[in-house]
């Protein structure tokens, strides 16, 4: 039986925290995603779980915690944004390559400079190529359910694989919203008890833990990582599958909204596709074939399936909320273009940014890149592929 709640982002990811029952969270505060381990640790002192929280100096030592307490077999996690997350870069990859399936918590923040300490993507997208499996999600409910089937994902065989469960600080992080939550024992039954294969304090099976490759290793090294992310697209399939027989509600690698007969889709993640569905529906109204295209996972990115779901789309517009600064297009609209190019097709596509560092994103505003697309469409020239939205004069 669901419990229904109205919790904020940060509550509800706290939530399902405390329901998977890790063994340790070490953890270093940091606004937006201060709230994950302050109300984590209150459930530790009040004795609703028995999970280890350690205070650390630093997001650097909370990761190097993470690495330690999971290599030695120990089911760990933690929450980090923002620069918190940037000081984390060097022991991400070593938590990646080490095959840890370290669960994270992100709450997406523009990274300083200059400094702000608002929503965008940023900070997830500058560890897009660290090795992680990244999750997003559009509203609270998204962030508890995508943090619940996390370990699943991460911990399977054929993976391996850290995982970021990501959504967009104060947006989602500090909106209350309605919410259905499941009951602690379901959690517990579903998520299961945590089986490493090996760890490193098995003196059965002694081993050593990130020790230094030569270059005859290196690269097989590296492949198998990309395998295990590989994997984990199945596996999220999989794992979805068993949570709708617990919940009731289905996920995917992406959301489908009212692309069936779709000639303009946009393409995005995070909380902003709720203002795109509110788009689409007023367009849909006025006899426009608009139609979304939500990302939910998008490490590993699903190309293949992406690109069979875009193939009616006349033009499409990739949505970024970061700025890659390569002045031809964002971290989506670089993986849309080549998932399309690598499956013969060639629509037109535009890129835009938005929303930067907490920007308003109206139904007006995404209305407005609709119609470009449709002019597009109609004139058959596309001008500035890659474009800023709403940017003041």
């Amino acid at each position: 039986m669901s419990i229904r709640e109205r919790l904020s982002g940060n509550e509800a990811i706290a939530t399902a925290m405390r329901q998977v029952h890790a063994d340790v969270m070490p953890a270093y505060p940091i606004t937006p995603s201060t709230e994950l381990p302050q109300y984590f640790s209150s459930f530790v002192a009040n004795g609703q779980t028995d999970t280890i929280f350690v205070p650390v100096e630093s997001e650097h030592s909370a990761m190097s915690a993470c690495i330690g307490s999971e290599a030695a077999g120990a089911r760990t996690m933690s929450a980090t944004s923002s620069c918190g997350l940037a000081f984390m870069w060097e022991m991400l990859y070593v938590a990646a390559s080490n095959r840890l399936p370290i669960a994270l918590g992100v709450v997406n923040r523009a990274l300083s400079g200059p400094i702000n300490i608002n929503c965008d993507h940023s900070d997830a997208m500058g560890a897009r190529d660290a090795g992680w499996i990244q999750i997003f999600s559009e509203t609270n409910q998204e962030a508890y359910d995508n943090f619940v089937q996390a370990y699943r994902i991460a911990e399977h065989e054929d993976v391996k694989i850290p995982i970021m469960i990501c959504q967009d600080g104060f947006i989602t992080s500090h909106g209350v919203q309605n919410i259905e939550l499941l009951e602690d024992d379901i959690v517990k039954d579903f998520v299961g008890e945590y089986n490493p294969t090996s760890w490193l304090l098995n003196p059965e099976h002694p081993e050593a833990v990130g020790p230094y490759t030569n270059p005859p290793y290196y690269m097989e090294a590296k492949y198998g990582q990309l395998q295990g992310l590989i994997n984990a697209k199945k596996v999220a399939l999989d794992v979805a599958k068993e949570f709708k027989e617990i919940s009731g509600r289905e996920y995917g690698l992406f959301e489908e909204y009212k692309m069936d007969d779709a000639d303009y889709v946009m393409v995005m993640m995070g909380s902003a596709a709720g203002t795109c569905k509110d788009t689409v529906d007023m367009l849909r109204e006025e006899g426009i074939k608009a139609g979304l295209l939500k990302i939910r996972m998008f490490r590993p990115f699903p190309g293949e399936e992406i690109a069979e779901a875009l193939k009616g789309a006349k033009v499409i517009a990739c949505m970024d909320r970061t700025e890659s600064y390569n002045s031809q297009d964002g971290p989506i609209g670089a993986d849309v273009k080549a998932a399309l190019f690598n499956a013969g097709m060639a629509p037109k596509v535009l890129n835009y940014v938005y929303g930067l560092a907490g920007r308003d994103v109206t139904v007006e505003s995404l209305a407005s890149v609709f119609e470009d697309m449709k002019t597009v469409d109609e004139t058959g020239e596309i001008g500035d592929t890659y474009r800023y939205l709403d940017l003041r004069g």
